[in-house]
């Protein structure tokens, strides 16, 4: 009769841990993966040889690019730098800058600035045209203050964030994107590195994976099942 018993102990538990391990499944996989959240915001891009556009790894602030460079922005909305959109003018150091003579002391950086589509437009603005312009600096400038001396106003936030060039737009700064107009909030990271003018992502993507306080819940139901199972064997043991 004990071995009996046991036997049948042993059915229930594995049946109760069969039930903890599928409850435990469903509840994963009803989670889905999390998703990328989008922020509206100001990329920053350095010409690359041949014309074309390289995200930059600094933000304007800091780079300080030579004579001959070419610096792009495009206003933009992205979870990330691999969906974030690229200025659409080619960065052509001569074409921008073949009208403006080289002077000692001083340096020539083509400037490109994209102020996006309507559909990346804050509030259902509308996006001003492109342009595009040669800025004549002092040899230590900045990529920003070469955009300063090209597109002012400029607007940035208590972070250093690059919010809005020639007054583009008129408000917001790296708001987060939901639905049309998005819910508001400033990305992590957005601190005049990378972020100035577009962090890699200018914001946090999801991993793809259920969050920590999900598992720590399904954690706990294996937990609490696991002891009641022991008391249950106590009890008749």
């Amino acid at each position: 009769m004990r071995l009996l018993r046991r036997m049948r102990l042993m059915r229930r538990t594995r049946a109760a841990g069969a039930l903890l391990l599928a409850g435990a499944v469903t509840v994963l996989a009803a989670a889905g993966p999390a998703q990328a959240q989008e922020y509206r915001y100001w990329a920053f891009w350095d010409g690359a040889d041949r014309g074309s556009w390289t995200y930059a790894t600094q933000g304007p602030a800091t780079v300080r690019p030579a004579d001959g460079a070419v610096e792009g922005f495009r206003f933009t909305v992205s979870a990330d730098s691999a969906a974030a959109g690229r200025p659409r003018a080619a960065a052509d150091f001569d074409a921008l800058c073949r009208a403006t003579p080289a002077k000692d002391g001083r340096k020539r950086i083509g400037i490109v600035i994209d102020f996006g589509t309507a559909a990346d437009a804050p509030g259902g603005a509308r996006p001003p045209a492109a342009r595009t312009a040669c800025a004549q600096v002092p040899e230590d400038a900045s990529a920003g203050e070469a955009l300063a001396a090209v597109a002012r106003p400029l607007r940035y936030d208590s972070n250093a964030l690059l919010c809005a060039i020639a007054g583009y737009p008129t408000s917001g700064c790296a708001d987060q994107v939901s639905g049309a107009d998005g819910a508001k909030g400033a990305p992590k990271g957005a601190d005049g590195s990378t972020a100035v003018g577009g962090s890699k992502g200018a914001g946090d993507g999801g991993d793809g994976g259920p969050s920590a306080g999900l598992l720590g819940g399904v954690a706990a139901v294996v937990v609490l099942g696991g002891a009641a199972v022991w008391q249950a064997r106590r009890r008749r043991g």
